[in-house]
């Protein structure tokens, strides 16, 4: 059990990192500081879009447009670590005792 405890938070943490990895990446491409034509920074890019777009795209949709500022991420962070704990702690936490 404690071994699903820890992939449990392990796909979470991975997950988490992939939203925040996947905004800045989208800041560099957005200021210029890296190219998408660079065949590696695409591929990344593709990659963490996909994985990340799917959870980010019914936020966009329920949130009003705050002037071109995206706060989507934040809120599924957010959510993501309120779920996080509400497993971890609540469910398989009492199943481990």
């Amino acid at each position: 059990m404690t071994a699903l405890y820890f992939l449990v938070d392990t796909v979470f943490t991975l997950y988490i990192w992939a939203i925040i990895i996947s905004v800045i990446i989208s800041w560099l491409v957005a200021f210029g500081i890296i190219n998408t034509h660079n065949q590696v920074v695409y591929n990344i890019s593709y990659m963490l879009n996909q994985v990340t777009e799917p959870a980010l795209r019914p936020i966009r949709r329920l949130m009003p447009d705050l002037g071109g500022v995206d706060i989507s991420p934040i809120l599924l962070i957010i959510v993501l670590q309120v779920l996080k704990i509400f497993i971890l702690r609540d469910v398989l936490l009492p199943l481990m005792m």
